[in-house]
């Protein structure tokens, strides 16, 4: 583990790649424009980066289709393919504290999240999907005699993958592994807040054994990169983690364009609900804490929801405050901090709003919500906590995206379903309570990819991630990715 000090002087001397990447070879936009990636920790400039436009994604598209139709990739052997992407996660690995700090730098959050969580659950997702390829099996369908029908995967072909900013290196790894897996040539745009560990890992795909065009990086605005990818008309399918409104676009992209498949993970605003029988409240504080404050709140799934019955709600809330005073932000190179800088002013500035406006609707706030200076930069903002939060209220409605946590009280069950239904996100809930029998019966009415029992945002990568409802309906993660990025192909015989 690196402290403080060694922290600040690997990010003094740390390298930012700014040129995108197609075909193997790094790309400056054909347009000569770029763009301001900013550490929000300083407000210090990181680089210029290439700004990518329609010019630019078609080269990327061209690569990505001659590796596909010409390469050796998709023909390889599966045992051949694992090989290759467990020495990527083994790559992974080794450049752990350099990818950790290029999300830290590019995005702020704590570097030692990075260093913990993201960078080796990067590292084991593509492992996981390489172990996976050899134990892949297709089907025989029971047909009559004389007959003989075969079910088998096969790749789509060109791939795009647009991801946040809030988790560099998972989001693309989620999409990547499975995607390169299954034998798809794969154009990654990330987001251009965070561009930077995306760049370093193609470069490392390169090292591990990935053939030229296999894997492209494409750096850009989403207005200019991300819509020249949705409404290309060679790209087979598109992965996308982001918000509802972004998502909704690339629907009308494939429309517009060749009605490429297109999977979305979008927006949430998780509920957690809390009944009088949970019988550990202190855990329950402690990860509802979590559930809202991790990653600054700049989680899809983050739990901004919390529903509490009334009969234990003060003293919760009580508890609640308490754990949030160990949340304070902090610099994000610094080991001790739990949280960093917001990713930008504009986002800084949005969750300012969404405090200000909950203050004005009658919300009452007890705990946080201003913001703090730290080495120069004020895209700093306290854990803030609100109770008496009506439904219809704007916090209650719309993602923060920040460290804001909604309080409502509930006085029965039935009530708290309702709540916690009454929402057009469906991504994922968290309930507490010792009943066995309200465990099962609760988490089965609820809407929501994923519920949580007795915990908070439970997440592995052997079981599916995503929603429903205006969350999108795309699954990551899983054996179930691979049906975003295979198509089922039947070959009859007749035999003779």
């Amino acid at each position: 583990m690196t402290d403080f000090t060694t922290w600040q002087r690997l990010a003094h001397t740390q390298r930012f790649d700014t040129c995108a990447h197609i075909a193997g070879h790094a790309h400056a936009a054909l347009s000569g424009e770029t763009f301001a990636v900013i550490n929000p920790a300083t407000n210090a400039l990181l680089a210029q980066v290439a700004a990518c436009d329609e010019a630019d994604v078609d080269l990327a598209v061209r690569a990505a289709r001659n590796a596909f139709e010409h390469g050796p990739w998709a023909r390889m052997a599966p045992r051949e393919r694992k090989a290759v992407l467990l020495r990527l996660a083994e790559l992974i690995l080794a450049h752990r504290e350099e990818l950790a700090l290029l999300d830290s730098l590019s995005m702020g959050k704590p570097v030692m999240d990075a260093w913990n969580i993201d960078v080796p659950g990067a590292a084991h997702v593509f492992a996981w999907y390489a172990e996976s390829l050899d134990k892949l099996y297709d089907q025989v369908a029971p047909t009559g005699p004389g007959t003989l029908a075969t079910i088998t995967r096969e790749a789509l072909g060109v791939i795009a993958a647009v991801v946040p900013w809030n988790f560099p290196l998972d989001m693309a790894a989620w999409k990547l592994a499975p995607a390169l897996a299954a034998g798809n040539s794969v154009i990654l745009k990330p987001a251009e807040q965070s561009p930077f560990s995306a760049l370093r890992l193609v470069e490392l795909a390169l090292q591990a054994g990935i053939p030229e065009g296999v894997f492209n990086v494409v750096t850009g605005l989403g207005e200019q990169a991300g819509r020249a990818l949705g409404l290309h008309p060679d790209v087979d399918a598109l992965a996308f983690t982001g918000s509802t409104q972004v998502g909704k676009y690339f629907m009308q992209y494939a429309a517009q364009s060749n009605l490429k498949q297109v999977w979305l993970e979008c927006g949430g605003k998780s509920p957690n609900l809390v009944f009088a029988d949970c019988q550990d409240l202190d855990l329950a504080a402690e990860k509802a804490a979590f559930g809202i404050f991790f990653n600054q709140g700049e989680v899809c799934s983050a739990n901004s929801r919390l529903l509490v019955e009334r009969s234990i709600h003060d003293e919760f809330v009580e508890r609640l405050i308490a754990k949030a005073r160990d949340w304070q932000p902090g610099d994000p190179l610094n080991p001790a901090s739990k949280m960093g800088a917001i990713v930008d002013a504009t986002q800084a500035a949005r969750i300012m709003e969404h405090i200000a406006d909950a203050d004005a609707s009658g919300a009452r706030r007890v705990a946080g919500g201003q913001r703090v200076s730290i080495n120069g930069s004020d895209n700093f903002i306290q854990p803030t906590l609100f109770t008496d939060v009506r439904a219809d209220m704007r916090l209650a409605r719309e993602e923060v995206f920040g460290p804001v946590l909604a309080i409502s009280a509930f006085d029965h069950e039935d009530q708290a379903v309702q709540l916690a239904n009454d929402h057009i996100y469906g991504l994922a809930a968290s309930l507490w309570t010792d009943d066995l029998n309200r465990a099962h019966r609760v988490a089965r009415r609820l809407n929501a990819g994923t519920v949580s029992v007795n915990t908070v945002d439970a997440l592995d990568v052997c079981v599916p991630f995503g929603g429903g409802k205006q969350s999108g309906f795309g699954r990551d993660l899983s054996l179930h990715s691979f049906d975003k990025y295979t198509q089922l192909k039947t070959t009859w015989f007749q035999l003779r």
